[in-house]
């Protein structure tokens, strides 16, 4: 028994050599072996932030990988994945022992460490490219890196809190779509589910306690169902196996919190799954199924006929029971239920298509794993690297739609996608030759979201001629970057023309004046990476939207100002006197005269809190407080920065703003009588109020009010919190 078996999510190397030896794979132990000396003593005596001897890190996620039953090379890589960046030894050095194909997938994994980066999203952002580069040479890589990360997220309790949600973040952007587009379940629901727990923990609970609140009821409605479908399915068909399955608390999280859903009406929070051995079974299951139970309509999904783009295939029926209680039945074979649970890994783990009559399934995975490099290698065309993590979620997100051609072709597209996407999918030559689309023989606005079941036909013309506005329209990261690159090469001297018109046009509004040479110089120096070699390489970018100035701008002119200007605010295009703006419900906005303002709810502003405002889209001014959640930290690495306007109060601001205030204190009766007499005495106009017990004797009175500003307020608080039993008072 190893003597780390006591630490939760850890495991050594004798537990990773005792599940090598109880898989099915064949495996070069003395490699293996090898591999974990070397990281052994590379490591030394460093230790994870939680104090555990870090070689058990590696040799966890050795573990992970050995469960997927990947290959020998794969767990040598996850032995020494971290060598290479955390210990003074080289790629090469791992090379020449191991040999060329460990190297590279360990290189595919190690960050980007000795560049630097104008901030963290863009290191992110490269260090996603670089994996993905290498993930398109060998699939591997991505499955490594999956496995790290789950155990990272498995252990990682004991980092700061906003390390866990950052790390909770990117899984959800990044990681975990690209788990499900690869088919890898197991780790897609654990991802999902540990990175929901640091990114809304009270939510997380509410449902886990739902679910926990129901289990014995639960168990004992599934073994019900399981006997009912094996003593029809009996004498019928052979070799039926059933299991119940309860939805993961993501899954269940999306439809609740996020579609403001109630548990109860979630038909597939308890499923019952049924595996046979071949096709046909699968739909004489069916039929038992709805024979014994009453289906519900438009719940039935043919994934074996239609396969999802991770090759997920299997019957899915919801149905009620007897006593109306509605519950999910997926039905499938062995082989798809390998594949369902994980995906291209079960390439390794199940050895699928390597014996007799698996060749279709070994075309299938192969043209999957072809499909998936496309979709990496469209994701590296975002010339902003910081785009990559979104095309990443749009591109792999779990909601596809299924859409037919006109000559019944079944194509398989992101939700949101339009016709534009769809025409690219179908081909370049279609996309770019496209002009409009039908959906079910009528014409459509090339902006239409296309749904599942509807049939598109894309009308074209002769000649290629893409339109530059669709880059905003279409969905898919494939469309937008073949429509760049066909300007890119097809338009370069219209890119160069309205690119430098485009950029002096931001330079004179932002008021950044240079002489021809100062403009060479500084434009070098800000936007001539390494793939642009020329100034009209740069004009030709920002002309056929690969450079994107309403990015870069906050960026150049933090630069100029720092560089050419003491006060760049002070440079401004000559402009007519301005009169003193008006104050708008007791706001000043800088700039603007008379505009509409109004006062944001979720952060609500007094007078005495520093303000800033946002420019709305037919709604004037909205204000906030800085400090509000829904304010960026730095307004100059944000979208669209000039929405964002400077403003202050009036100094003679003697209007009511309504704040609410949260009011702990001890239970007891008379309270809230006591709350509402002290602010009737202090003449303050009450909207709302109520109170709750929260346990351990304690209650909470919400009190919503008017109050003139910030000093008002702060005095309301200091006599409120004379009453008897006060514990805490808090401005909400």
């Amino acid at each position: 028994m190893s003597k780390y078996s006591g630490i939760a999510h850890y495991q050594d190397f004798n537990e990773l050599v005792k599940l090598l030896g109880q898989s099915n794979s064949t495996y070069d132990i003395d490699k293996i072996t090898k591999a974990y000396k070397f990281a052994e003593k590379a490591h030394g005596d460093q230790r994870r932030v939680s104090g555990i001897p870090y070689i058990l890190h590696p040799t966890s996620v050795a573990c992970i990988l050995a469960e997927l039953g990947m290959d020998t090379d794969a767990i040598c890589a996850a032995l020494l994945h971290d060598v290479v960046e955390d210990t003074p030894t080289t790629l090469e050095e791992v090379e020449k022992l191991f040999g060329a194909d460990v190297a590279r997938l360990i290189d595919g994994v190690t960050k980007i460490s000795k560049i630097a980066f104008s901030s963290r999203e863009q290191r992110q952002a490269e260090n996603i490219r670089k994996m993905l580069i290498a993930m398109a040479n060998d699939i591997r890589v991505i499955i490594i890196k999956l496995a790290d990360r789950l155990h990272n997220m498995r252990t990682i309790s004991c980092m700061p809190e906003q390390s866990r949600r950052d790390k909770a973040h990117e899984n959800m952007q990044v990681y975990a779509p690209i788990a499900h587009r690869l088919g890898i379940k197991t780790i897609k629901d654990e991802l999902e589910d540990l990175s929901l727990q640091y990114l809304d923990p009270i939510g997380y609970k509410e449902i886990e306690d739902a679910i926990s609140l129901s289990e014995n009821d639960r168990d004992k409605f599934i073994e019900s169902i399981k006997n009912q479908i094996l003593e029809k399915t009996n004498n019928i068909i052979k070799n039926v196996y059933i299991s119940g399955r309860v939805k993961s608390v993501y899954s269940i999280y999306r439809k609740t919190f996020m579609q403001g859903k109630t548990i109860d009406q979630i038909f597939d929070v308890f499923a019952v799954r049924v595996i046979v051995d071949t096709v046909s079974d699968c739909y004489n299951v069916l039929g038992v199924v709805h024979d014994i139970f009453k289906p519900i309509p438009n719940r039935f999904k043919d994934y074996i006929s239609m396969p999802k783009p991770n090759m997920y295939q299997s019957l899915h029926t919801t149905v009620l029971d007897k006593r109306a209680i509605p519950f999910e039945v997926q039905i499938r074979t062995w082989e798809m239920h390998y594949t369902a649970e994980y995906g291209i890994a079960a390439h390794w783990k199940y050895k699928l298509g390597m014996g007799a009559g698996g060749k279709g399934e070994s075309t299938r995975l192969a043209e999957n794993i072809e499909k998936v490099k496309n979709m990496i290698l469209d994701q590296l065309e975002a010339e902003d690297v910081t785009d990559i993590a979104k095309n990443i979620r749009n591109d792999f997100e779990e909601n596809d739609v299924y859409v037919f051609t006109p000559k019944g072709d079944v194509m398989v597209i992101p939700n949101g996608s339009t016709p534009i996407d769809l025409a690219y999918i179908i081909h370049t030559q279609v996309g770019h030759r496209m002009v409009g689309a039908k959906v079910n023989g009528k014409i459509v606005p090339i902006d239409y979201k296309l749904k599942t079941g509807e049939i598109c036909e894309i009308i074209t013309q002769k000649e290629e001629h893409p339109n530059k506005a669709w880059i905003d329209i279409c969905k898919t990261a494939s469309a937008k970057s073949k429509i760049r690159q066909w300007y890119k090469h097809e338009k370069r001297d219209e890119n160069i023309a309205e690119g430098k018109q485009m950029l002096e046009k931001e330079f004179k509004r932002n008021g950044i004046n240079l002489s021809d040479e100062e403009f060479v110089e500084f434009i070098e120096k800000m936007l001539m990476k390494k793939q642009y070699v020329t100034l009209d390489d740069v004009y030709a970018a920002i002309g056929y939207g690969g450079i994107q100035l309403w990015k870069v701008m906050p960026r150049i002119k933090e630069e100029y100002q720092k560089t050419y200007a003491a006060d760049i605010e002070k440079i401004e295009v000559p402009q007519a006197p301005r009169k003193k703006p008006k104050a708008s419900s007791g706001v000043v906005i800088e700039g603007t005269d008379d505009v509409l303002v109004k006062f944001s709810n979720c952060c609500n502003p007094l007078p005495g809190d520093e303000i800033i405002g946002y420019i709305t889209r037919g709604y004037g001014v909205s204000i906030h407080k800085r400090e509000c959640t829904n304010v960026p930290k730095d307004l100059n690495d944000c979208e669209e920065p000039e929405r964002w306007v400077s403003c202050y109060w009036e100094d003679k601001a003697g209007e009511a703003f309504r704040s609410t205030l949260q009011i702990i204190a001890t239970d007891r009766t008379g309270l809230l009588a006591d709350v509402t007499i002290k602010l009737s005495n202090m003449h303050i106009f009450i909207h709302s109020l109520n109170s709750r017990e929260v346990g351990d004797g304690k209650a909470m009175v919400t009190a919503t009010i008017d109050v003139t500003g910030k000093n008002h307020l702060k005095g309301v608080i200091s006599k409120l919190s004379d009453i008897s039993g006060i514990i805490e008072i808090k401005r909400l």
